[in-house]
């Protein structure tokens, strides 16, 4: 299996980069070739512009998607974008791992998503999206931190759910929208404020969760067949 890995945190010896740690050690154990992004210390740009192709269709005119497609079948892709699309599109599992900041990814992670996933081939706007997305077949999780607890978030607390809610827009409108199989993701609650051998208890989870990661529960996003030829679900077309 091959496996990528794509690490957002800017201090090495954080709990989020141990958690990086024990992925790479668990995947690699069980016989994964594991390629790595380290997002801060790669010193990645994650601004998108038009200096992301060495070569435009449009010179005077930049629609970033339309480059995105030319830039992959010209492969005229900068440097950095070429190396991650190919990562990307040879893993059987991508992982992500980050600490949640305001309700999001970190911002250089977002960089990453908008300058890698790759409009053309990886999603498209003519029904190359979720299940019939570019990346369907290969699977997904993430290990993620956060300084809240475990009991404020779901259907009635405070911050309501947390893959479906608060972080849908990374699980099913990034990850989900692509075509890749999302599994439930690795949460660590309560990070800064918990103890030392706290923090330590919940990496041996995570080690117990890479084990049974087969075994893990995926989430359920939109199915296009259920949807007709310009996107109204099928069971309005009798109304």
């Amino acid at each position: 299996m091959r496996v990528h890995l794509v690490h957002a945190h800017p201090e090495p010896n954080s709990f989020v980069s141990a958690m990086r740690d024990v992925v790479i050690d668990e995947l690699k154990a069980a016989g994964a070739i594991v390629t790595i992004c380290d997002l801060y210390h790669d010193d990645f740009n994650p601004v998108l512009s038009g200096n992301d192709f060495t070569s435009r269709s449009r010179p005077d005119y930049l629609v970033y998607t339309l480059e995105q497609r030319h830039g992959y079948t010209t492969s005229t892709l900068a440097f950095d974008v070429a190396r991650e699309v190919e990562n990307v599109l040879t893993a059987d599992l991508i992982v992500f791992t980050f600490p949640v900041f305001w309700f999001s990814v970190p911002a250089i992670l977002k960089g990453w998503i908008d300058r890698v996933l790759l409009c053309g081939p990886m999603h498209s706007g003519n029904r190359g999206f979720y299940d019939l997305g570019g990346l369907r077949g290969k699977r997904t999780f993430t290990a993620m931190a956060l300084g809240g607890r475990r009991n404020m978030f779901g259907p009635d607390a405070l911050h309501g759910e947390l893959e479906t809610g608060m972080m849908r827009h990374f699980f099913q409108g990034t990850l989900g929208y692509v075509g890749l199989t999302v599994h439930k993701p690795f949460v660590a609650y309560h990070v800064p404020y918990v103890t030392d051998h706290e923090r330590q208890a919940q990496l041996q989870d995570l080690r117990v969760y890479l084990r049974e990661l087969d075994r893990q529960p995926t989430l359920k996003f939109p199915e296009l067949r259920d949807f007709d030829e310009v996107l109204r679900p099928m069971r309005d077309r009798a109304r």
